[in-house]
Formats: C-alpha cells, structure tokens, sequence
C-alpha cells in the first residue's frame, strides 16, 4: 500500500494545530512534519510525544540545518521548509505540502487513491474549496459544512446568483487561492517543491487537471471575525495583496460594506448551495474536529 505524508508550516492556536494534526492523522498519514514558524509558539505535548508526528521549530539553529537565511516572506518560509523535508525528512512514497487551515476530502483512503495512480504521475492537483459561513452550526475549531467552489466563466449565472454586485470584486468567485495544492512523489531527482507546484529540473510540471477524487477544504473566511483581523497582513503581505479589485474595495469599503460583502457572499443560501452542489461547485462535509482531537486524547490515532 502506498505511503504518504504531510508537511506543513504551521502558525496557529494548539486547539488548530492539535485539529489539523489530527484530521490527517486520521486520513492515514504515515507522518506530519510540522514546522513551527514561531519559534517561540509552546510544542504541544500531544504533538511532542506522538510517534508520526515532528514538530520543528524554525529558529536559527533550523534555519542553519535548512542552508538559508530565514525568509522574510511566509511564503518564502514555506516553501523552504516543504523542500528540506522532501530532501532531508520525508520516507513515505508521497508527500503533500499543506496550510494548518486547509484539510484534505477524500471519499476512500488516500492510500488506496494513490495505488491506482499510474506510475508516470508524479504529481496531482487537489482543488480548493473555500468554508463558508454557517451561525448555526456549533464550534467544531475550525466550524464548516459547506464548501464552495472557483465559480470561473462557465459557472456565470451562478456566479452572478452567488456573488451579485461584487462578482467582480472575487476573481473566481474565490477569496483566496484558486490554483489549489498538489500531492508528488518522493524520490524524484531534481525535484524542488513549490506552493501550489512543483517543478522538476527547473521545469514546472503541467498539472492541468484537478485530482477527480481528492480535495482540499480551506478555512480562509469562514470566522468573521478572525477574517477581519487577517485582511490587513492579507492586504499587504497575503494572499490578496496581487488582488487589485479586491484590496481596492476593501480599502475603501466602510464597515457596513464590508458587512454586506461578507453576508453576500460567504453564506450560502439552501437553495443555492444545493443548485451548486448538483453542479459539482459546493462539498458538503462534516469533519468532525472536536472527536478527532478527543481521539489523539485517547492515543486512537
């Protein structure tokens, strides 16, 4: 059975870590290389001691190990850390490089997705679907059910259903990346692992279909005010800094626009959700966060 695992940058609460962590646990992940971007940030012992699981902090002793000077950019920082472990950590035959607020969805173990892979696949794609809002659901960490998709030209009157006056402002209908994240294999010479790629001897390699089992549920907006915290550091170092449209009305949207905005288009009315979700454009997914994290309690996962 093929092996794989998880490398990530993480930057959160223990209560998030502890959720992610345990999420892919549970997925079956043969390890977690979590790295610590906060040096300073607490392990927690539950990660500390679990044996498919190393936590590193990023402080100058790791930079050193990595051979760079600490990145400025996060995303720089990320894709650093994604690359050593590929050169210098990883033992399963696959590994995907992931945020602490994206989790992936498959409908049967990920193992078994990638022993029907075709052996000349090297790399897959896994489409993103960002958490929309729900004040009903009760507190699960990271609290969603449902999940929508990039609503690109052929979604148009969807599109203009879901978004309405600002479905020029969302490009893809998306407020975060649209490109996705990829899953590759270990052991591939002159491979250099990128954010949403990975390009192998200083080519980047074509993925241009998404993965038609496996995707990836982002938790980018779907806490008001959490987002609202985040849209300064997104404006101007995130990821909507490249984002003209969008950095141009959030700048200049009073609060009440904002709040507008935010209800248009970040929940999702039952008649909608279920249009989109005939059409492929709306996961529908529990995760079950809190009895995970009880699990990894338990020493079940």
């Amino acid at each position: 059975m093929a092996t794989w695992s998880l490398v990530a940058t993480v930057k959160a609460p223990e209560e998030k870590l502890l959720a992610f962590a345990a999420y892919h646990l549970s997925l079956g992940a043969e390890h977690l290389w979590l790295f610590l971007d906060d040096p300073d940030q607490p392990v927690p012992e539950l990660l500390a001691r679990h044996p498919r699981v190393t936590v590193t902090r990023c402080d100058e002793a790791h930079w050193t190990r990595v051979g760079k000077k600490r990145p400025p950019a996060h995303q720089n920082r990320q894709a650093q850390n994604a690359r050593y472990a590929y050169r210098k950590q990883a033992t399963s035959d696959w590994i995907v490089h992931i945020d602490v607020d994206e989790f992936i969805l498959a409908p049967r173990p990920i193992a078994a997705i990638l022993d029907d892979t075709p052996p000349e696949t090297i790399v897959m794609k896994l489409e993103p679907f960002e958490a929309m809002h729900d004040p009903l659901l009760p507190d699960d960490i990271f609290t969603s059910r449902e999940f929508r998709g990039a609503l690109r030209h052929e979604y148009w009157p969807r599109r203009r259903a879901a978004l309405g006056p600002y479905r020029k402002v969302i490009r893809d209908g998306m407020l975060s990346h649209s490109v996705g994240k990829v899953i590759y294999r270990t052991g591939i010479p002159g491979l250099l692992p990128r954010l949403h790629t990975v390009m192998v001897d200083k080519e980047f390699v074509r993925t241009p279909d998404w993965h038609p089992e496996m995707q990836l549920l982002h938790f980018h907006a779907q806490d008001k005010p959490a987002w609202l915290a985040a849209v300064p550091f997104r404006m101007t170092k995130g990821a909507y800094q490249f984002r003209p449209e969008l950095q141009a009305f959030l700048a200049e949207a009073t609060p009440e626009e904002v709040d507008r905005f935010y209800r248009r288009t970040q929940i999702l009315p039952v008649d909608l959700r279920d249009e989109l979700a005939k059409v492929g454009r709306v996961v529908l997914a529990d995760l079950h966060l809190r009895q995970k994290v009880e699990a990894l309690r338990d020493g079940q996962l």
